[in-house]
């Protein structure tokens, strides 16, 4: 379900259920989890490249999983996919989205916490778990620390999708590419990055952090080893 290539010093990590709609079940999160971690243990990776098999990104969680899931379970696989969301900021290794088709929900959300987001223009953005009745589980801290507070309101209130050109208005995406070229460019992108020494993109990393991750420290364990975040109980309602 998760396709890892190494071209030189660049991780490219797809995620390739396409038949899912590259839905974020359990076994996938673990999956991916494996291939970054991979990635940032290699010496010879300098950045680390998120995708999704055509037609999208990503669709968000699996809702036909989570259905067969006991609500302790489902809670469970949900705070395990928002603590993996929340520990690319904390990776000494810039992580770079390249989205096509669409993403949307928990796809969104984790195209939204990685550093930088590469989009096609024609890709299509949405929350669409208000209109069905229910908070986003997790992720809003980083939807609002891209696009600050009334932004992340009007888009988790999710009356309508977006497109990629909205989407970069509002710095929900960073580079806005071709239709069919979001990789492409993601890829040239981290070659840019590749060529920093690897431990001035670490320490910038860690300089921002402090404002781009501010109000999502908290002792708890992470899906990555040293990485220490929060589930804030403000994205993760007990009654999901």
């Amino acid at each position: 379900m998760i396709k890892l290539d190494n071209q030189g010093p660049i991780a490219i990590v797809t995620i390739n259920r396409a038949e899912r709609r590259n839905a974020l079940g359990s076994q996938l999160m673990q999956d991916l989890n494996a291939a970054l971690a991979d990635s940032e243990r290699n010496d010879a990776i300098s950045a680390i490249v998120l995708t999704g098999a055509p037609p999208a990104f990503c669709a968000g969680s699996d809702l036909k999983e989570l259905a067969g899931l006991s609500i302790a379970d489902m809670c469970k696989h949900e705070a395990e996919t928002a603590t993996f969301a929340r520990a690319i900021g904390y990776r000494a290794k810039p992580v770079i989205a390249a989205v096509e088709g669409y993403a949307l929900g928990g796809g969104m959300i984790l195209a939204a916490s990685c550093d930088i987001v590469v989009a096609a223009s024609n890709a299509r953005w949405h929350l669409p778990e208000a209109p069905n009745g229910w908070l986003p589980p997790w992720g809003l801290t980083a939807l609002l620390t891209r696009v600050g507070p009334v932004r992340a309101r009007r888009l988790t209130w999710g009356a309508a999708s977006i497109d990629t050109i909205e989407a970069a208005r509002i710095g929900l995406v960073d580079d806005v590419a071709e239709p069919g070229a979001a990789l492409s460019l993601a890829t040239e992108i981290a070659v840019g990055l590749s060529k920093v020494p690897p431990e001035a993109v670490a320490s910038t990393k860690r300089f921002f952090d402090r404002f781009i991750m501010a109000g999502r420290r908290a002792p708890g364990r992470s899906l990555v080893p040293g990485v220490r975040v929060e589930l804030r109980n403000a994205e993760f309602p007990k009654n999901l």
